[in-house]
């Protein structure tokens, strides 16, 4: 009996590629997949195409054959694919030696790596889609309701004045009691009329006595 099949560890919509043994040590190839990890593939080789390092050439390849990968394999869209992973690991290092003073040796370590890239079909723009085309569809029941709730604002406007003219009629009318108040003018005038009635009856007095 032959040996069970190993069990997939990728997504359904997930495929990967692996570039081994490149001549290049794990630090600087992780600046290079730093440059591609979440953009989506179109973008990715692009910027690996121009790129200015060595080893983005190696890169680029690997990119191209996770979204072979994925299309002839799994059948993914390729138009949907995004950089998942772009993970580096360590190789084989090859140790050579030069000469020194005094008859010495010292190391030269020249190390490879190698790195994994995992392309994913990217499903959030289909559900984005689809709920962008149910919005525009919701909107089409919207205006009546915004249509009736103007209208209920408008006739509640116009039922208020009518209680209140209907208020204003069922009272009666109470005349105002208006205080009579005296001019500044008018209560000099009187002051003054005061002192000329005095001597009035002051001068009669006089005379009354005078003809007695």
């Amino acid at each position: 009996m032959g040996k069970p099949k190993r069990e997939r560890s990728l997504a359904d919509n997930e495929a990967k590629a692996v570039t081994r043994s490149l001549r290049i040590s794990p630090r600087k190839l992780n600046l290079v997949a730093g440059l591609i990890r979440g953009k989506k593939v179109d973008h990715a080789l692009a910027d690996l195409e121009f790129s200015r390092k060595r080893i983005a050439q190696d890169v680029r390849k690997c990119v191209m054959s996770a979204v072979a990968n994925a299309e002839n394999n799994h059948g993914l869209d390729v138009n949907e694919l995004v950089v998942a992973e772009a993970h580096v690991g360590k190789n084989l290092v090859m140790k050579r030696f030069h000469a020194r003073g005094r008859g010495r040796a010292s190391s030269i370590l020249k190390p490879f790596s190698q790195i994994t890239v995992i392309v994913r079909e990217k499903e959030e723009e289909k559900s984005a889609k689809s709920a962008k085309k149910k919005a525009a569809a919701k909107p089409a029941a919207k205006p009546d309701k915004a249509a009736k709730s103007d209208a209920g604002l408008k006739e509640k406007k116009t039922a208020k004045p009518a209680k209140a003219e209907a208020g204003k009629e069922s009272k009666p009318a109470v005349p105002k009691k208006t205080a009579k108040v005296g001019t500044p003018a008018t209560a000099g005038a009187a002051k003054e009329k005061k002192p000329v009635e005095a001597k009035k009856t002051a001068k009669a007095k006089k005379a009354a006595k005078e003809t007695e």
